[in-house]
C-alpha cells in the first residue's frame, strides 16, 4: 500500500543527510507508527512520501503509483496532515470542510453525510458554522482532521495528530484510525507519544540520525530484549547515543 524503497534525502548536495537509504512498508489495513527522536529524519520522511518534498535518490509508491512519476493520482489517494495544519482562518467550519471535498471531488450526498459524522463524533457539530479564527488550537486540529478524512483516502498520513487533542478527542481519532483501517485504508503516522503507539499500531518504524534502526511488530522488537519490554523502553536502548 505504501512502500518507500532506498529513500534518501540530502539538505546541501550530499553534506548533510537528513535520511539515508529508507526502506519500508506499511500494508493494507495496518496502522503503521513511525518514530524517533527529534530531528531523525521523521518530518522529511513524511514530507517526501506526500510530495512536498522530492527524495534524492529512492522511491516513493502508493498504491502502486510513484508519487514522484505520477503525483496528481498519488495525491488523489492520501491525506496528510502535518503537525501544525494551516487553515483557512476567514472561512466557516463548514466552508473548509466543502472546500476540501471539492479539491477531491466528493459528491455532495457523500460530503454532508460523513462531514456531519465526523463533526458529530468530535463534538464539533455546533461550531461548524463559526469562522475557524475564533476556534482554539484543540478545535483547529479537528476540523483539520474531518477535513483530511472527508475523501475517505486510501493512505492517511498524519504528523504526530494527537497534538492539541483532549483525552476524549485522541479515543475518537484512535477509534476512527482503527475502523478507517479496518475498511482497507493504512495510516502512517509519526508519534512522540511511545504508549499510544504500542496500543494502537500493527507495526512501528524506528529512525534515528536519518536510518531506520528498526521495524516490526512489538513481539519483533523485543527479539533479543526483555519479553515484557514496553515499546518506551525498546526505544530508548535502541536510540541512545
Amino acid at each position: 500500500m505504501l512502500q518507500l524503497n532506498n529513500v534518501s534525502h540530502s539538505y546541501d548536495k550530499g553534506k548533510t543527510w537528513a535520511v539515508r537509504d529508507l526502506s519500508l512498508n506499511a500494508k493494507q489495513g495496518e496502522i503503521f507508527g513511525f518514530l524517533g527522536p527529534n530531528g531523525a529524519g521523521k518530518t522529511t520522511t513524511l514530507r517526501m512520501i506526500v510530495g512536498l518534498l522530492p527524495p534524492t535518490s529512492g522511491n516513493i509508491l502508493v498504491t502502486d503509483i510513484d508519487v514522484w512519476k505520477n503525483p496528481t493520482a498519488a495525491k488523489k489517494v492520501i491525506s496528510f496532515l502535518p503537525d501544525n495544519p494551516n487553515v483557512y482562518e476567514r472561512l466557516t467550519g463548514w466552508e473548509y470542510i466543502r472546500f476540501m471535498a471539492d479539491i477531491y471531488g466528493v459528491s455532495q450526498e457523500e460530503r454532508e453525510q460523513r462531514a456531519e459524522r465526523l463533526l458529530t463524533q468530535f463534538e464539533m457539530l455546533h461550531a461548524a458554522p463559526d469562522l475557524i479564527s475564533s476556534y482554539s488550537h484543540g478545535m483547529r486540529q479537528k476540523i483539520a482532521l474531518t477535513a483530511a478524512l472527508i475523501h475517505d483516502p486510501k493512505i492517511i498520513i498524519l504528523d504526530e495528530p494527537m497534538v492539541g487533542l483532549d483525552p476524549r478527542s485522541a479515543a475518537i481519532l484512535k477509534q476512527l484510525l482503527r475502523e478507517h483501517c479496518d475498511r482497507g485504508a493504512t495510516v502512517f503516522f509519526s508519534t512522540h507519544i511511545l504508549d499510544v503507539a504500542e496500543r494502537l499500531c500493527d507495526r512501528v518504524g524506528i529512525i534515528n540520525k536519518g536510518y531506520l534502526i528498526a521495524q516490526g511488530t512489538l513481539e519483533e522488537l523485543r527479539q533479543g530484549q526483555r519479553t515484557d519490554a514496553t515499546l518506551e523502553a525498546l526505544f530508548l536502548e535502541l536510540t541512545q547515543a
